[in-house]
């Protein structure tokens, strides 16, 4: 391994990073942003959705434009729109102030999320193992980071602008430096960039639903963890700000650890137990007496849902070798999906049902993830244990003909 991949594999891990801190600092203070803005319960679920509905286009632009740009371009110079749109939130004093803020943010997320996994699945075939959670992971850390901030930020009742600007000030310059050692591993090696067979969106579509319920009960935890525990659970505003973080902390640990079980038992066996997990989670949610026990479940759910959309980007591109690229920036399509799906359904069942049972929805679809678990395995191979050669082989297994 040159010095190259492992350079790149350190400064995209920063990147992913860098992501995490940006969007737990934007989600956990919603409250606040809510509050700030005046923005009604009912008009929320429209600004939540509109970020996901944008982000998905820019995803899909970023899909055409790695044709014919590299893919650590589109990170490098959206990594830093998206900073200074969490900050323009932060600033604006008027309803079109945030909308252009948050539009700003959806347009730019979805290039740096698409572009992001793009070097991601490249940099793991280059390893010839399972690396793809270690980014996440980093994510994960980010978040971590952004939710203690946030915390600090509503305990001392800072001004969103005090509490995001230093954040910003510190990681644009941070990810312009990290961003001179990305790798491109050439995620288009001679499959097409996206012909549209017929066996290809077959092949690919029970990851598209895997991705689509993963961030249905992601989007549950980050647009309405504080939202639920704070008026169905009856805790404090700081308190609120909390769920996320313990969600982020799980998650953190569980794709630290999640390589080392990809390798060791197969990508098949820890979606399917990750799915189970995230089930079991929204259960307890849905019939939490308290705070302390909702905090319960949004560990499990941080357990089990870690692992799904990692895989589900690794398994992309060990389906689509000579075409990764565009089957990532598609794929990311349904990370949106899942939030456009998520954040307003169960705003919506709670509205007219109740937030308990609006849990057991995204419990629902996620056990659907149980059934597509063998969508994880790639020509009878599912695991990177075996050396380069081998994930190679599998690889080039069903739908290797490309997009």
């Amino acid at each position: 391994m040159t010095d190259v991949p492992r350079r790149g594999r350190v400064s995209l891990a920063f990147a992913f990073f860098a992501q995490g801190v940006a969007f737990a600092l934007l989600v956990t203070r919603i409250p606040a942003v809510q509050d700030r803005y005046g923005v009604s319960d009912g008009l929320l679920p429209v600004f939540l959705a509109a970020v996901p509905v944008l982000a998905g286009v820019g995803s899909v632009v970023t899909g055409r434009l790695v044709r014919g740009v590299r893919p650590s371009r589109v990170l490098r110079w959206s990594q830093p729109v998206v900073l200074s749109a969490l900050l323009g939130v932060g600033l604006g004093d008027g309803m079109t102030a945030l909308a252009v803020a948050l539009g700003a943010f959806g347009l730019a997320v979805g290039a740096l999320d698409a572009s992001m996994n793009m070097l991601g699945v490249s940099l793991q075939r280059a390893y010839g193992r399972s690396i793809m959670l270690g980014f996440h992971a980093a994510y994960s850390l980010g978040g971590i980071v952004g939710a203690s901030l946030a915390w600090a930020g509503a305990h001392w009742g800072l001004a969103l602008w005090v509490s995001y600007l230093p954040v910003v000030a510190v990681l644009v310059p941070a990810a312009l430096v990290g961003s001179r050692w990305y790798a491109d591993g050439g995620g288009e090696e001679g499959g097409g960039a996206g012909g549209g067979g017929g066996a290809g969106v077959r092949v690919l579509l029970p990851l598209c639903l895997v991705m689509t319920f993963a961030y249905i009960g992601d989007s549950t935890v980050s647009n309405w963890s504080a939202k639920y525990l704070r008026d169905v659970l009856g805790s404090s505003e700081q308190l609120a700000t909390v769920p996320y973080g313990v969600y982020m902390v799980t998650t953190l640990v569980g794709r630290a650890l999640g390589d080392l079980g990809v390798r060791r038992l197969g990508a098949v066996v820890v979606v399917r137990g990750g799915a189970l997990v995230a089930a079991a989670g929204f259960a307890v949610l849905a019939g939490a007496p308290g705070a302390w026990v909702g905090m319960a479940g949004f560990t499990l759910l941080g357990a089990g849902l870690c692992v799904l959309v990692p895989q589900t980007f690794a398994a992309a591109g060990r389906l689509f070798p000579g075409a990764s690229d565009a089957a990532v920036a598609r794929l990311n399509v349904f990370n949106y999906v899942g939030f456009l799906v998520g954040s307003p359904l169960v705003g919506a069942l709670g509205g007219v049902w109740s937030y308990r049972g609006a849990m057991l929805v995204p419990m629902a679809l996620v056990l659907v993830t149980v059934v597509y678990a063998r969508s994880f395995e790639a020509g009878g191979a599912d695991r990177y244990g075996g050396g380069h050669e081998r994930a190679r082989a599998a690889d080039v297994g069903p739908g290797g003909n490309g997009l």
